[in-house]
């Protein structure tokens, strides 16, 4: 669920347009109590879950969904301790979830309270030429202070994205993106329980800064999903035995995101918003989203646990204090130490044991900054952060709040071996 530190909203401005345009009602079920899958066998669908965020709000006027989106400088919280300037829409980045069906026409209003011009293109998704949103080539771009109204019907369905076509290069880089999800008009495949929707991205923000550098081509610190960075990621709980559907959308500058879910594999059931083939569907644990794609995986959850779920570049599970430090893995420190902590007491070099250790010194990090790993786990520090959430899966669970860490059943958790235990095997150690 969004949650008020999550996403601060931009101001007076804003909140006035978004009133012009009428209370609103919700199109999707925030979190309701766990469904089963008979309640689906009408055809209707599992609404969207996107963590950390929301749906847009739709009313309905004569047949037609009506919605309002407003482009606006924002701040967002990536994870407690670090917020950050962004541009996003209704208030916060990614903007909030267009959530539809296919056959369903749509009226969406767009404001813009950026300081410079902008447009939005639907990306993936058949519209009329002219609703395409490319400033300069379909439409003239949206100045300041302007509201643009597009319009089209829907007529396809699947995981599809929604994004600045105006100075691509500063405005996505800023935040202006969000995910667009389009249910078939009927039910193609199993019901699903549980459907997350997850928007990748990266950032370069300094530490002790709050302005992400839009000109990054390589080095960037920060790699969000849905604009949250773990430990500020959530979870996404299921329950043991129901059907689980991850959708992706990757609009970051310039790397591709490996995403791998630990403890079960999955069939990569949609490419770009097509659903695949029975017959070509690909069974696996990690799914490569490009940049500018979008890919839907399905499985059912049947081993309860914490399972991490995370991009699989080794970089993008790090924050900021990870990067651009001196590789000084194996080197002995202790006489510099010495000399140095007769100037300055506390002092100790850090990277010596690798860059794990810097988060267990509690040392004073750069205001508005995150370490490159932080959060204390059940059995201590999780030494990952960035582009990494957990999949919570219970037996028997009666709602989708956080149930906490997983009780392992005695015995199955990995743990030092016993003398006993070495002499058996016959292992020897040293």
């Amino acid at each position: 669920m969004l949650s008020r530190r999550q996403m601060l909203l931009s101001g007076a401005a804003a909140a006035a347009a978004a009133s012009a345009i009428g209370k609103m009602t919700m199109t999707n079920i925030a979190e309701a109590a766990p469904a089963d899958s008979a309640s689906q066998a009408d055809g209707s669908y599992t609404p969207v879950i996107t963590p950390n965020n929301e749906a847009l709000q739709w009313k309905i006027v004569d047949g037609v969904k009506v919605g309002h989106l407003i482009a606006a400088p924002c701040k967002r919280e990536f994870a407690p301790g670090l917020v950050v300037d962004c541009w996003g829409y209704n208030g916060g980045t990614p903007g909030p979830t267009i959530e539809a069906v296919e056959g369903d026409r749509l009226r969406i209003y767009v404001t813009n309270h950026l300081p410079a011009p902008t447009s939005v293109h639907w990306h993936g998704i058949f519209v009329p030429n002219g609703m395409d949103g490319v400033a300069g080539l379909t439409q003239r771009a949206i100045q300041p202070g302007e509201t643009f109204k597009y319009e089209f019907d829907l007529r396809q369905s699947g995981t599809h994205m929604y994004h600045s076509h105006t100075d691509e290069m500063v405005q996505q880089a800023m935040g202006l993106m969000g995910l667009f999800i389009i249910h078939p008009k009927q039910r193609i495949g199993p019901a699903i329980d549980r459907d997350f929707a997850m928007l990748l991205s990266e950032w370069k923000v300094v530490p002790g800064t709050s302005k992400p550098d839009p000109s990054e081509m390589t080095d960037f610190n920060l790699l969000t999903i849905n604009g949250t960075v773990f430990p500020g990621t959530d979870p996404l709980v299921v329950r043991t035995g129901q059907r689980v559907r991850l959708r992706f959308g990757n609009l970051g500058a310039m790397d591709h995101h490996p995403m791998h879910l630990h403890g079960n594999n999955f069939t990569i059931r949609e490419i770009d918003g097509q659903r695949v083939a029975d017959s070509a569907v690909t069974e696996a644990n990690t799914v490569l989203v490009t940049v500018g794609a979008t890919r839907g995986v399905e499985f059912v959850a049947s081993a309860p646990g914490d399972w991490a779920l995370h991009c699989h570049m080794s970089h993008h599970t790090m924050n900021q204090m990870g990067h651009g430090l001196p590789n000084l893995t194996g080197i002995d420190t202790t006489g510099l130490d010495r000399k140095m902590q007769q100037v300055v007491p506390d002092y100790m070099t850090m990277g010596t044991a690798g860059m794990a250790d810097m988060s267990g010194m509690n040392m004073p990090v750069p205001r508005n900054s995150l370490c490159m790993s932080e959060a204390d786990g059940p059995f201590g520090k999780i030494e990952m952060g960035g582009m990494f959430t957990i999949l919570k899966v219970r037996d028997d669970i009666t709602s989708y709040d956080d149930p906490g860490w997983y009780k392992h059943p005695a015995g199955t958790v990995a743990d030092v071996a016993t003398a006993g235990d070495l002499a058996r095997d016959g292992i020897r150690t040293d």
